[in-house]
């Protein structure tokens, strides 16, 4: 690769990881805004839910959004709106509009990470696949080391800082794609030429309100349902009216023309479903952990914000050891051994947070996060190899895009399962619980694994050859 690919992966890079960035560094944070704001722990796991919900609900939205006023455009827009939101969400004075602010900050980073892949795709032809692996780098690492960066800052600075940091990465990426992403070229922005309805019925905007607030009916009812069971008529009520909404989403998707999330597309491939389901399921387990370890350090073993990133920093530092060698693995042998081995560790790892107790010593939690970062590190590049040997080569856009917002949806399900099982406050029953919950899924996606690798084609074509 030549000099301007390198310089124009790096401007997307560092686009790219703001989204993972900012949803990790917060899970260390959580303990103290509790305090803060003298909330419960269900009310306070907002601050996660909704940066993901937000992300679900953008990254579909502004992938076809890019169609329509063209990839560039939507990038150096998001980055505006990461900067803007980065700098007033520290200044807010209550929870509510912390909230309010975060779902901004989630849709602006959703506008990079929605066309970051494509314009890596377009205008990255040469060794593609290694553009693309040094790309999930960035997003992997990102996260992985989210609450090393977000203990220390909150130590030294406090909680403001984990927002202020994303200034000097998004003005880098801003600087470094004004320069190398190239115009779109014409057909790639068609928005001039649309008329209000048209460009409407393009974006799906019915099926976007019905998607958005069925999901978040349901989701926030299922949030507020405590741990002793107790669920009022109201939580019933807007529950149900919430499924209705789903059901019609589903109905309007099928039917409609130019759909927001192509329903029909999944149903013609199992493999597709297939691949996002596990990635989804990966994923709820994967950040069960990676925000209910920190509460656990903090609130149960007395851990301060700084030592609490530094042990999760061994997660980080495993899951970026290991993506080189599982990329060359993947390579030789297909994704379904990585994705057995994966399935494996994650299993053991949840076993482990059961046996755990409130003097176990520290090494068994720093094992338990490396076999979670070894195990996320093989997965992301397996999951990736999986989805583009089951996507059709003409709508490798379209998957991607579902992809990540599978991605999305698991560690929305990861914050609804630690809200139902911690309740009001965090718990070590109630992390046990998690555990034993955790290492069932492990066990499922385990058997899943091991009947899908007797398939032979999932490695039959490189992502190259695409």
């Amino acid at each position: 690769m030549n000099a301007r690919n390198w310089w124009l992966m790096i401007s997307v890079g560092l686009g790219v990881m703001l989204n993972p960035l900012n949803s990790s560094m917060v899970a260390v944070a959580i303990p103290r805004l509790q305090q803060a704001f003298k909330l419960e722990f269900t009310v306070v796991s907002w601050i996660i839910f909704s940066f993901y919900i937000g992300s679900a609900i953008a990254q579909p939205v502004m992938g076809r959004a890019s169609d329509i006023f063209g990839r560039r455009r939507i990038f150096l827009a998001g980055l505006v709106i990461v900067f803007a939101a980065s700098l007033l969400t520290p200044l807010s004075s209550g929870f509510g509009g912390l909230i309010v602010l975060r779902v901004v900050q989630s849709v602006g980073t959703s506008m990079v990470v929605a066309v970051g892949m494509a314009i890596i795709r377009v205008n990255i032809t040469d060794k593609q696949a290694s553009a693309l692996s040094v790309l999930s780098m960035f997003t992997s690492g990102a996260a992985a080391v989210g609450p090393f960066v977000g203990g220390v800052l909150i130590h030294v600075w406090g909680c403001s800082s984990i927002f202020y940091i994303n200034l000097p990465f998004v003005t880098a990426s801003f600087l470094l794609a004004w320069r190398t992403i190239p115009q779109d070229k014409p057909s790639a922005a068609i928005a001039p030429k649309l008329s209000l309805r048209e460009w409407i019925s393009r974006i799906d905007v019915p099926g976007i309100l019905l998607f958005t607030t069925g999901l978040v009916a349901v989701l926030a009812q299922l949030l507020s349902a405590k741990s002793s069971g107790h669920v009022s008529l109201f939580n019933i009520i807007a529950g149900l009216a919430g499924l209705i909404l789903l059901i019609f989403f589903v109905r309007h998707e099928l039917r409609t023309a130019m759909p927001f999330i192509p329903l029909r597309t999944f149903g013609k491939s199992p493999g597709l479903i297939r691949v996002n389901v596990e990635f989804m399921l990966v994923n709820l387990l994967f950040y069960s952990v990676f925000f209910g370890l920190p509460s656990y350090l903090q609130l149960v073993r007395q851990v301060s914000e700084f030592h609490t990133g530094l042990l999760m920093l061994s997660l980080g530092l495993s899951s970026l050891a290991v993506s080189p060698l599982a990329g060359r693995w993947i390579d030789s042998s297909g994704p379904r051994p990585a994705q057995s081995v994966s399935a494996i560790l994650m299993t053991i790892g949840s076993v482990w947070i059961v046996l755990l107790n409130p003097a176990s010593p520290l090494i068994s939690i720093i094992l338990v996060l490396a076999a979670f970062g070894i195990s996320n590190g093989l997965i992301n590049v397996a999951m990736q190899a999986a989805l583009f040997n089951h996507s059709p080569k003409e709508l490798i856009g379209v998957t991607s895009g579902l992809f990540s917002t599978s991605r999305y949806f698991g560690t929305i399900l990861s914050s609804l399962l630690i809200g139902i099982v911690m309740g009001n406050s965090f718990s070590f029953k109630g992390f046990q619980m998690m555990g034993m919950i955790l290492a069932g899924i492990a066990l499922c996606l385990v058997i899943m694994s091991r009947w899908q690798s007797n398939k032979p084609k999932d490695s039959r074509h490189s992502l190259d050859d695409r």
